[in-house]
């Protein structure tokens, strides 16, 4: 799928990329504000409902201050794929261009912020007859023997699918038994389009491993004191956790806790070791885009006055439209 060449897109598009911890919701308010924007979300988990605390989703007062788009978007029993994603966010990126809004486009999920600003490879749609056939298949016998087939029908595509990865397992076998065609064959080396989103000014935020996770301890610690047991609790109680959700970096740990597999110190320790774990993930994804303008957090507030002059000086080549 590629691209639309013409929008309405807005003509001044910031991008606020960058690992997890790394102070970026704080930062796409103060730029919000200051240049007349309003925020897309790209967090694959803060587009559902009830997972608050644990995705650090923008509170009522934050949303009061700056509108926000693709936040509580979607049940936590649902999938949200990157097609749906950038799907919705290109209507957004409609809607703002059409009101002269500049967007401000943030959040720690490369694989969403490479499907709206790429593009994605135009691969059949899902069939949720066949998903829940796999999906039961999987249930009775496991993933594994699932795996194994993939291994048989698509083997490019189960060298990079965990058996434990049932999303993908479950989206690889689809492709492949509705087209008679492997994933591998339809995404060739990448999933992604080759035509970049126009008007995009990107800016990440980064810092020494040490300083960020100390940040990422601090905030675990946070998010426990304001409540992240409790949330989880209800979430457990209300059967939500299921599908993405559950496997969100907190929402697992703190499930495995509630039905007694382990303690919650434990619980916690994990979700500071997957944290981690995370943000060196997102430091690689982000290093390999292009065009990005990095600045160091480790230099407290002299590096945001130097990240807003930047922003400043493109936003005078770049005026969104009246």
């Amino acid at each position: 799928m590629s691209l639309p060449d013409e929008g309405p897109f807005p003509a001044f598009t910031l991008a606020v990329v960058g690992p997890t911890a790394s102070g970026k919701s704080t930062f796409d308010l103060e730029a919000a504000e200051r240049f007349g924007g309003e925020i897309l979300s790209c967090d694959s988990m803060a587009v559902y409902r009830g997972l608050d605390i644990g995705t650090d989703k923008p509170s009522a007062l934050d949303q009061k201050r700056v509108r926000h788009h693709l936040v509580d978007v979607a049940e936590p029993g649902s999938t949200f794929s990157a097609g749906a994603f950038r799907r919705a966010a290109l209507q957004c990126m409609g809607d703002m261009a059409e009101r002269g809004k500049v967007c401000v486009l943030v959040g720690g999920t490369g694989l969403y912020y490479r499907a709206l600003t790429q593009g994605l490879v135009d691969v059949p749609s899902r069939n949720e007859l066949l998903r829940a056939r796999l999906k039961s298949r999987i249930a009775t016998r496991g993933a594994l023997a699932l795996h194994r087939i993939l291994r048989r029908l698509d083997p490019e595509s189960a060298s990079r699918i965990m058996p434990g990865d049932e999303v993908r397992l479950v989206r690889a076998l689809e492709v492949r038994l509705l087209t008679g065609r492997p994933l591998s064959s339809w995404i060739g080396n990448s999933p992604f389009g080759s035509k970049s989103l126009a008007g995009v000014l990107r800016v990440g935020l980064t810092a020494s491993r040490p300083f960020l996770y100390e940040r990422i301890e601090a905030r675990v610690d946070a998010m426990m004191a304001a409540g992240f047991l409790v949330e989880v609790e209800a979430l457990h109680r209300s059967r939500a956790l299921s599908g993405p959700a559950r496997k969100a970096i907190g929402y697992g740990e703190l499930a495995d806790h509630i039905e007694g597999r382990c303690a919650l110190a434990q619980a916690v320790d994990r979700i500071k070791l997957r944290s981690r774990h995370l943000a060196k993930r997102q430091m690689t994804w982000f290093r390999k885009e292009t065009g990005v303008k990095w600045y160091y957090i480790d230099n407290r507030e002299a590096w945001k006055n130097d990240a807003m002059e930047f922003i400043e000086r493109w936003s005078k080549k770049t005026k969104p439209r009246p």
